[in-house]
């Protein structure tokens, strides 16, 4: 297990999918259009690796000893065109294009297009050949392109595991939106395990309906379509992280109990997590 190893699975699962969007371009060109963020964890030899294209993000609970408290850390970054190094990033790559980002009702944009700067998929960003005809016309760009302009390439973060870890939240930035990391880290430190995932969505819904000034009660009721207008959509998975010590003579470190809860609920008919 390798970063390296990481990048060529996120590589290779874009390609396959490109050749799909190839195979199926004249009877279903509109699966150009269609994208997904990845965010991936690898546990490995006592060594967390975070891999991430998109704006979903992992948070790891750590206890602090001496505060007695479970912290939130950020373990991975988002590749939102609303964040500036990402902006950046983009201006780097696209030297040549001044429109590379657009600011359109107040939210940054790649192309005015999309927010995310990197995902699997989102044929018609990467290759000109799926930027026209039969593509609905609200995705095809004025003037073509002759480098991708979004990357499947994820970001890659590797650090050891330590006793004080305590569990970890992979979820999409539909959480995030309406929750802090530690206010997700709370709930999933103060409640029992079974559920937490589900307890999360519905903490965030309530969240999103708060705004609203309405009932979450409400909120549940309206129809999937139309609540895109109220929450992007949301999946959490939670990951627990049992470290129990063993003989040395027998093992070379910490053996590691893993236990995941997952939930996935609250779509809004959103192309992206």
């Amino acid at each position: 297990m390798s970063a390296d190893v990481i990048n060529k699975a996120f590589l290779a699962t874009e390609e396959e999918f490109l050749s799909l969007v190839r195979r199926q371009w004249q009877s279903k060109p509109q699966i150009a259009s269609v994208g997904s963020c990845c965010l991936v964890g690898v546990i490995c030899g006592g060594q967390l690796y975070i891999a991430n294209a998109g704006d979903s993000r992992v948070v790891l609970g750590r206890l602090e000893k001496t505060m007695r408290e479970v912290k939130a850390i950020q373990l991975s970054s988002e590749h939102n065109a609303s964040f500036e190094s990402v902006r950046e990033e983009l201006h780097s790559s696209h030297p040549d294009d001044p429109q590379i980002v657009v600011l359109k009702r107040n939210v940054w944009r790649v192309k005015g297009l999309i927010q995310i700067s990197r995902s699997i998929g989102d044929a018609y960003l990467k290759r000109c050949e799926f930027n026209q005809e039969p593509l609905l016309p609200k995705f095809r760009l004025s003037k073509p392109f002759h480098k991708p302009i979004l990357k499947a390439e994820p970001s890659i973060a590797v650090q050891k595991l330590h006793p004080e870890d305590q569990f970890l939240i992979f979820a999409s930035d539909g959480l995030w939106e309406h929750l802090s990391n530690q206010e997700a880290v709370d709930i999933v430190n103060s409640c029992p395990r079974n559920g937490i995932a589900r307890k999360l969505v519905k903490a965030a819904l309530q969240e999103a309906a708060k705004k609203r000034e309405m009932r979450y009660s409400d909120l549940k009721k309206i129809d999937r379509g139309v609540r895109r207008h109220f929450h992007d959509d949301i999946t959490v998975v939670v990951v627990y992280l049992d470290f129990h010590p063993v003989n040395r003579s027998f093992s070379r470190g910490s053996l590691l109990s893993i236990k995941g809860f997952a939930g996935v609920t609250s779509t809004s008919n959103s192309k992206h997590s």
